[in-house]
């Protein structure tokens, strides 16, 4: 008995130390992001850096604003095909296929969640990269081939907590609408989708966070380019490319401008981070 309460407290003890070291982790990184980029920002200035269009490091130009320009024109066009896609494969998965189906689309799923980015990159070399030049024109690097690379990339995610967001709604809301007389897609429309919509939308954020983070598939296909895009065949730099591209011989300001970068995606993530806690938040309100 006493052995076995040593036992329990030997792994509580490694537990805490566990989570402990995680956290410790996070705050280091955090406070040395900060530490390295703060100092740009005061002494450019918050606004200067962040609308400024004129990225030129040898001359003391440490503009951002092309480069998130074409990260929002990247990541919103990715989100402007996967998200219909996305939503859509959820409710198949869940209210329509048939079990055998939707388990085999649940593996499709998984797979295309577990390959590597870089694996998605080189596909949107290989093949996309090509069909745009050959049927759209441009030099085929571009903001629609790194949106279609994106939204391919982030459509487990939203697919995956759609589905679990529709799966979580009580059976009872769907028996009580088809008792009433609505068909089996009006049930899905008026009464399943509206009740997951917090969850839905945390799909939504989540696929956001992921796409505007992306960096190396991201990279391969857009052309990187840090000028503003004036269609979707023109190519792009997106923030997270500019740090990968110059992080390997920036120096002084050039280098402190790049953490200032990273600085600025660290809070738009905790800003996105915020939202799902509070769309969840709100979704269990909603059902209690």
């Amino acid at each position: 008995m006493k052995r076995n309460k040593i036992n329990e407290r030997l792994v509580e003890i490694l537990l805490r130390v566990s989570a402990s070291a995680s956290v410790l982790a996070i705050i280091i990184i955090t406070f040395f992001i900060f530490y390295k980029g703060i100092p740009l920002l005061a002494k450019v200035g918050i606004i200067d850096f962040l609308f400024n269009l004129n990225w030129n490091p040898t001359k003391g130009s440490f503009g951002i604003g092309a480069m998130v320009i074409g990260s929002l024109a990247v990541t919103l066009s990715s989100l402007i095909w996967s998200v219909p896609l996305g939503i859509m494969t959820a409710i198949l998965m869940a209210e329509i296929a048939p079990p055998k189906f939707s388990g085999i689309l649940s593996r499709l799923v998984e797979l295309l969640a577990g390959i590597p980015s870089v694996v998605y990159g080189f596909f949107g070399l290989i093949v996309i990269v090509p069909m745009i030049r050959n049927y759209l024109g441009g030099v085929g690097l571009s903001v629609l081939a790194g949106a279609i690379v994106l939204g391919i990339m982030i459509l487990p995610t939203i697919i995956n907590i759609s589905r679990d967001a529709i799966n979580a709604v009580p059976e009872e809301y769907k028996v009580n609408s088809l008792a009433l007389g609505a068909t089996h897609y009006q049930s899905i429309s008026r009464v399943i989708l509206p009740a997951a919509r917090s969850g839905i939308i945390t799909a939504i954020v989540l696929g956001l966070g992921r796409a505007i983070g992306e960096t190396m598939a991201v990279l391969m296909v857009t052309g990187n380019s840090a000028v503003i895009p004036d269609s979707l065949l023109s190519p792009v730099r997106t923030m997270t490319s500019n740090i990968v591209l110059e992080m390997g011989y920036a120096a002084g300001d050039h280098q402190a401008a790049l953490f200032a970068t990273g600085t600025v995606l660290f809070v738009f993530i905790v800003i996105l981070n915020l939202a799902v806690s509070i769309s969840m938040k709100a979704g269990t309100e909603d059902g209690n």
